[in-house]
């Protein structure tokens, strides 16, 4: 078998099974390294809690939840190594990009529908998705995949959540991307 899968356009992608042995070893690592598992939301909250402690030093104390993260971290919240983990997707990310030559500057969205509208529904998803985490008190790599990792019926129940939503919206939404 291939670690390349052709697509339509002839463009080489990682094949899935692959990329989930591998996400797999990466998700055993972290827990190996640093005794927890993955997750983007407390990377951002990290952001979040020094962005408020800029503008206002006495703010971040009179948000409870906010206050207690940004106190869990020596020195600062952004010493916390999810944000080392999240800089490390992003320049990942771009590089797998640059390496594979689909690093463009475009919008990418079915001949149905406009770059705005696809842009739009990308950040109402965004955005619906990040309080969806909050209220889960976790994203997908968090509660989903580290808490599977970890037989967590939490976990397990946040991926049937994730996917039977995603299920049950997808034919409300195919046509931004059919």
């Amino acid at each position: 078998m291939s670690n390349n899968i052709k697509t339509e356009r002839g463009k080489k992608y990682l094949n899935p099974y692959v990329g989930g042995v591998l996400l797999g070893l990466v998700l055993l690592a972290a827990n190996f390294v640093s005794g927890r598992g993955l997750g983007a939301s407390g990377a951002i909250k990290s952001v979040v809690a020094t962005s408020i402690e800029m503008v206002d030093k006495d703010a971040v104390n009179n948000l409870p939840f906010m206050a207690e993260y940004a106190q869990s971290h020596s020195g600062s919240p952004m010493r916390s190594w999810l944000v080392f983990q999240m800089l490390g997707v992003i320049v990942g990310g771009f590089l797998s990009g640059a390496v594979a030559g689909r690093l463009k500057l475009k919008v990418e969205h079915s001949p149905k529908i406009t770059s705005r509208r696809r842009l739009v529904f990308a950040l109402a998803g965004g955005i619906l998705f990040g309080f969806g985490s909050q209220l889960g008190r976790g994203c997908t790599s968090g509660s989903a995949l580290s808490g599977m990792a970890v037989l967590s019926l939490g976990g397990f129940i946040t991926m049937m959540a994730i996917f039977g939503t995603a299920f049950a919206l997808a034919y409300f939404f195919r046509r931004n991307w059919i």
